[in-house]
């Protein structure tokens, strides 16, 4: 029979999972959009390539990472909060900044001005996460701890 606890770090492994899995898609965006940009010689899209791999690989990987080793913090509200509006506004914000840089239409501005700040609220769901939940885990501090008897012996 499975404990709550156990339940829920399993929970929180599959989500950090998922996390995991987007932010290496991301990183392959990452390095095909720097190889193309490196073999044109055309480095307009540098701010796109840097936000896929800052908010897209690092931030994503780390939070999965985050979220499985602390999964007090991976099943909240606030981590499925930060998980929604990032994976959701990501893509339209990179999408978004990649026509504006291309075309120098600002038509979509307001598009990706949305799309940035809603990017900013899922990091600011991140902390409040962190700050609020981030804790060594009963289960987790008991196996920190040296056994006694093998110490003793």
């Amino acid at each position: 029979m499975q404990t709550q606890a156990t339940s829920r770090q399993e929970q929180a492994a599959r989500a950090g999972i998922v996390w995991i899995k987007l932010a290496v898609l991301y990183l392959l965006i990452g390095v095909a959009l720097g190889i193309a940009m490196g073999a044109s010689r055309d480095f307009t899209l540098r701010p796109v390539h840097a936000h896929v791999n800052l908010l897209g690989w690092t931030t994503l990987a780390l939070s999965g990472i985050i979220y499985t080793l602390f999964p007090q913090a991976g099943t909240t509200l606030l981590a499925r909060v930060h998980f929604w509006l990032l994976n959701l506004a990501l893509p339209v914000m990179m999408g978004s900044l990649a026509y504006v840089l291309s075309t120098g239409d600002a038509s979509v501005v307001a598009m990706l001005v949305i799309a940035e700040i809603t990017a900013a609220i899922s990091i600011v769901a991140l902390a409040a996460n962190i700050f609020m939940n981030l804790q060594v885990s009963k289960d987790v501090a008991g196996e920190c701890q040296p056994d006694k008897k093998a110490a003793a012996a």
